[in-house]
Formats: structure tokens, C-alpha cells, sequence
């Protein structure tokens, strides 16, 4: 099972973006982008793999209609979010298709590619996307696949300590963007994991900055990169 957060352009909602930030939030689909090239790719060369995806997608923009900072969201599920911030968008939307993977379609391995965090462009640079899983074996398969495919990717801890942040609202089970400025990508990540049901082979790919590229790099050319399309069709080959 693969998910993609398809967020098709990113303002911010009402926590609005400065415009610098905004000009390039057009890419806030990568993760979408990714695993429905992935799909396609892996029917045409008929890999003997079943492959299932879920594409969440929305726009975050300011409207009378837009969500707002304080509101409780209960996603698929029953679980609710306060909304402490609106450009935290990106796991909400994830939120309910992780759940929806779970409880409805039974996926023997679950894995989730996001353009989620700037934390992930600040703790690894703009090539190197974190990988978040809880099964070493999927985990090394992954890091494999990426190392093959010119993808690097840095596995990144699940700390137990950090649980009770995420669970740190007075008026909902969890809240979507704990303790502003640390360890975003973290946190976001045993965010996700609230909605896997601890599932046994989950993996979440935080690849916000590979997924764009400023100048051309290597085969890559100026602009989107389809980061994850090459990864995810070589981790399938070998399933």
C-alpha cells in the first residue's frame, strides 16, 4: 500500500506563508505525484506485485470555508486533532488515508511519502530525505532501494519520550503541531503513527526538500524531481 500527500498548492491556510515561502507550494504534491508515477510504472513493467494507492487531495487556502486555528477535526477513524497550526495541512490529510488504509483495505506493508516538513530540509539538506519506520527490515529494504536509485534517504528515531507531545491537547486526542521549532519532522512523523493502529510495516518518507531542485544536479533538471519514483519502483521489484 502506498500513500501520497497530494496537497495541490500550500498558502498556509489563515497561519498564512510569507511569500517566499509560498511561490514554490505548487511541489506539495510530490508525495502524491511520486506514488501515482510509481503505480504506473510498476503495471508497465509488470512487476508480480499488488499494489494499491490512496492520493488525499486538497488545497490549503484562506476562505470562509477554511479551517482554523483551535478547531478540533476528527478524522476517519474517531480520532480528533486540535489544530494548533493551519500549515500543518499536510498530516491531516495523511491522517485519514493512513486510517482509511488500516481499518479498510488490510495492507500487508504501508508506506507513506510526503513533502511534510522544513524541519526535514533543515536537519538533512535538500538531498537527503528521512525515513521514519517500524520494522528494520522494511526499513534496510528502503534505504537499499533509495542508495540504488541515487535517493538517499537518513533513518530517523521514533523516540517514545516524545509521545505525550503529541497527545498534549486539552480538548482533542492529539494535536497536529506540538511544540513549535523542535524536532519537526519528528513530530510529525509519531503524529502519522497515531492513525497506523501500530501497524507492524509502516514506513513514512519525509522528502519535502529532494522532491524540488533550485539548479540541475546530475540527471536531475532545474525544478521537480519526481523524488521517490525511482526508490519506490526498485523497493517493488524486489517484493
Amino acid at each position: 500500500m502506498l500513500v501520497g500527500k497530494g496537497i495541490t498548492y500550500d498558502t498556509g491556510g489563515i497561519d498564512i506563508k510569507p511569500t517566499g515561502a509560498m511561490e514554490l507550494m505548487r511541489k506539495d504534491m510530490g508525495g502524491a505525484g511520486a506514488v501515482a508515477a510509481a503505480v504506473v510504472g510498476a503495471a508497465a513493467l509488470r512487476l508480480p506485485v499488488r499494489v494499491t494507492a490512496l492520493l488525499p487531495l486538497a488545497e490549503n487556502t484562506v476562505s470562509g470555508a477554511a479551517y482554523r486555528p483551535g478547531d478540533v477535526v476528527r478524522h476517519y477513524g474517531g480520532i480528533t486533532s486540535e489544530i494548533q497550526n493551519t500549515d500543518a495541512e499536510g498530516r491531516i490529510v495523511l491522517a485519514d488515508a493512513l486510517a482509511y488504509a488500516v481499518r479498510r483495505l488490510a495492507p500487508d506493508v504501508l508506506v507513506d511519502l510526503a513533502t511534510l516538513t522544513g524541519a526535514q530540509r533543515v536537519a538533512l539538506g535538500k538531498k537527503t530525505a528521512a525515513l521514519y519506520a517500524t520494522d528494520d527490515e522494511l526499513a534496510a529494504a528502503l534505504l537499499a532501494a533509495g542508495d540504488a536509485a541515487g535517493e538517499p534517504m537518513w533513518r530517523m528515531p521514533l523516540p517514545a519520550d516524545y509521545v505525550e507531545k503529541v497527545h498534549a491537547s486539552a480538548v482533542a486526542d492529539l494535536t497536529n503541531a506540538p511544540v513549535p521549532g523542535e524536532a519537526g519532522s519528528v513530530m510529525a512523523a509519531l503524529f502519522l503513527r497515531e492513525f497506523t493502529a501500530d501497524h507492524p510495516r509502516w514506513a513514512h518518507l519525509d522528502m519535502s526538500a529532494p522532491a524540488w531542485s533550485s539548479s540541475a544536479s546530475g540527471e536531475l533538471p532545474k525544478g521537480a524531481t519526481g523524488w521517490g519514483v525511482r526508490t519506490l519502483l526498485r523497493y517493488l521489484a524486489t517484493q
